[in-house]
């Protein structure tokens, strides 16, 4: 058997591996004839993950099942002396050490392959970072997701002169264009580049003159003093109106205090008591007695403060100017005149 040194392979994402392992056998290798293709793994300590084995003529390749269904022998009849292998549509996550072992009594043999699988760029994206107005700076950005590393980038301007300016500077893959002018306008390419291919994007580029700061400011001034103002003309309206509605109650209340309190009905109803106790003692008197009633004065008027009445219900009482003598001659008869309520029922 033969036994050669480690050899190393770089292939791009999506495309086939073929890893060669071609051996040949003496007259001593009398015994069945075994392959196996497995895994190294980074760390010496851990087990090897195998992959596929051959033996007795028949392939077994269903132990890994990240490559189940991607790695076969390569030769219809390995027993020829090619234990060689093929990896389909490789992955970034195949990278790795791999190791072909020929195996037949007495003898047997070896062979490592390190598989890097490199990614080509994804489309990149172009954008401008900054403002694009006159004698400002501003960064033309590349940037793919995808890659293996390293990358180069690569500008280009593809419109009018097809010349970069001469105020462009490149930066880690980004073209920083200082004090723009009207003449740096145009259309932009950006190439980015690795081992496994190339991709591209463009972007547009077009300078515009200074806004009017001046003004902006000056609006933004005015739109705050107005502001103030009409918050001051709010809090001066809301001032007035609320010493309106202070002044108004001061003035109800102050009316309220000078109007005098109702008369209570225990005062009224003493009142009329009073008026149909007099009212019974006049119906009492004797013609002799009834003189003396006549020459009082203060029974000819009842107080208004404690009875008021319509002149129209105004009781009817004895002229003084007859004297009780003379209404006995006359031969009037004494009668009690019974007490008369304000309401005109009879008491």
């Amino acid at each position: 058997m033969e036994s050669t040194d480690t050899i190393s392979l770089e292939k791009v994402s999506g495309e086939t591996a073929l890893m060669d392992c071609k051996f040949k056998t003496t007259s001593d290798d009398i015994g069945q004839l075994g392959i196996e293709w497995v895994l190294l793994p980074p760390d010496v300590q851990s087990k090897d993950t195998m992959l596929l084995m051959y033996s007795a003529g028949m392939v077994y390749d269903q132990y890994y099942g990240p490559v189940i269904g991607r790695i076969h022998l390569s030769s219809q009849d390995p027993a020829s002396g090619d234990a060689s292998v093929e990896l389909t549509n490789l992955k970034p996550t195949d990278s790795g050490t791999y190791q072909c072992r020929v195996k037949k009594i007495p003898g047997n043999g070896n062979r490592k392959i390190t598989l890097n699988v490199i990614v080509k760029p994804s489309t990149p994206r172009c954008y401008i970072e900054g403002t694009p107005e006159n004698t400002r700076d501003i960064t033309l950005k590349c940037l793919s997701s995808e890659g293996t590393t390293p990358m180069s980038y690569l500008w280009s301007k593809i419109t009018d002169t097809k010349t970069l300016p001469q105020n462009a500077v490149l930066e880690n893959g980004a073209l920083i264009v200082k004090n723009l002018t009207d003449g740096n306008s145009g259309t932009y390419q950006c190439v980015v580049t690795n081992r496994a291919g190339t991709d591209q994007c463009i972007v547009n580029l077009s300078v515009v003159p200074p806004k009017n700061t001046s003004g902006v400011i000056a609006g933004a001034i005015i739109g705050t003093l107005l502001a103030l103002l009409a918050l001051a003309i709010i809090l001066i309206c809301w001032y007035r109106t609320r010493n309106k509605k202070k002044y108004e109650k001061e003035i109800s209340h102050e009316i309220k205090e000078d109007v005098p309190p109702p008369k209570s009905r225990a005062s009224t109803a003493r009142s009329f008591a009073s008026v149909g106790s007099n009212r019974s003692s006049l119906g009492s008197m004797s013609p002799s007695n009834l003189h003396e009633y006549s020459l009082k004065p203060h029974y000819d008027k009842i107080p208004s403060e404690e009875y008021e009445r319509p002149p129209s219900q105004a009781p009817n009482l004895p002229s003084a100017k007859v004297a009780g003598p003379n209404l006995s001659r006359m031969g009037a008869v004494p009668v009690m005149i019974p007490a008369q309520s304000r309401d005109g029922s009879i008491v």
